[in-house]
């Protein structure tokens, strides 16, 4: 997926402006904003649901906007999914059977053994977390080569996300989906993504490889000789102690900073992988209150 410069006005007020965001084959990324920031209007331009004011948006190389070809390999679970009211889970499914040739009534029940859903239950009787997960099965049953999830774990217990992801990440390895989810909070998508783009009102903050997102910030723990202090020399961005046992978050290279902590003569050190919550906020430097309240 790709967007470039897009722009998105409702009367004269834009809710998307000079957005950029790349996302690439095979990826899970995750978009991170405050409530408002414009996660739900991105995604709508990204299902080809919205037209643009201006810029372009592509997926699976071509323009989405009044593409139906490259819809048809989008799967969308939006943040309060539709349904007809009248119907169960298993009329949904025969209503999609009918009218997307790429839904597998195979898969279908394939997945559904990961759901404790009355597939014969009235939909309206769910609860909003209940209809997420509908929505989740029918969405996957679909085998798209895209998948777009919209505050897609809202409401839903520790045990149930736990298996929706399991099902998302499994179709990433096993089809090389591409994933692309919308999250208020960080700590929702650690250890799930491995991209990452922080959208806050209507632009787009910054975006990270996570895979190399913190070269240049390093986390480590050290244990001086007793009476030793830091060398100087280290661009120290937060600093820690538990008895003799520091733990710094540092700005530069590992090899760098191994070589000046070296020269301390450190009776322990070892580097440490650095959480979502801390590159954000040591590397961005938690920008205001409103970017905060995304790792609370």
């Amino acid at each position: 997926m790709e967007v470039r410069k897009l722009r998105k006005e409702f009367d004269d007020v834009a809710a998307l402006d000079c957005v950029n965001l790349t996302v690439p084959e095979g990826a899970v990324y995750g978009l991170v904003g405050p409530n408002g920031a414009g996660k739900s209007t991105l995604m709508g331009h990204l299902t080809g649901a919205l037209r643009p004011t201006g810029g372009t948006v592509s997926v699976l190389g071509e323009p989405v906007w009044e593409n139906p070809a490259v819809k048809a390999r989008i799967g969308s679970v939006p943040s309060d999914p539709f349904f007809f009211s009248t119907e169960s889970i298993r009329g949904m499914a025969q209503f999609y059977y009918d009218v997307f040739a790429d839904f597998d009534l195979a898969r279908f029940e394939t997945v559904g053994k990961s759901f404790d859903l009355d597939r014969n239950r009235p939909l309206r009787k769910f609860s909003k977390g209940m209809r997420k997960q509908a929505a989740f099965w029918l969405t996957l049953s679909l085998t798209p080569d895209v998948l777009l999830l919209d505050e897609p774990m809202d409401g839903l217990d520790p045990l149930v996300r736990k298996r929706m992801w399991r099902l998302v990440l499994d179709d990433v390895a096993e089809r090389n989906t591409t994933v692309l989810v919308s999250s208020h909070n960080l700590r929702e998508l650690e250890g799930i993504c491995d991209h990452m783009g922080i959208l806050r009102q209507g632009t787009m903050l910054r975006e990270y490889d996570l895979t190399r997102a913190s070269d240049g910030l390093v986390k480590v723990q050290v244990v001086l000789p007793e009476g030793a202090e830091l060398p100087r020399g280290l661009w120290i961005a937060n600093q820690a102690a538990s008895g003799r046992m520091q733990t710094l978050i540092v700005h530069g290279d590992v090899g760098h900073v191994r070589e000046v902590l070296s020269t301390a003569h450190p009776v322990y050190m070892e580097t440490v992988p650095l959480s979502l919550e801390e590159l954000f906020l040591y590397e961005l430097g938690g920008a205001d209150d409103e970017l905060k309240d995304l790792v609370l």
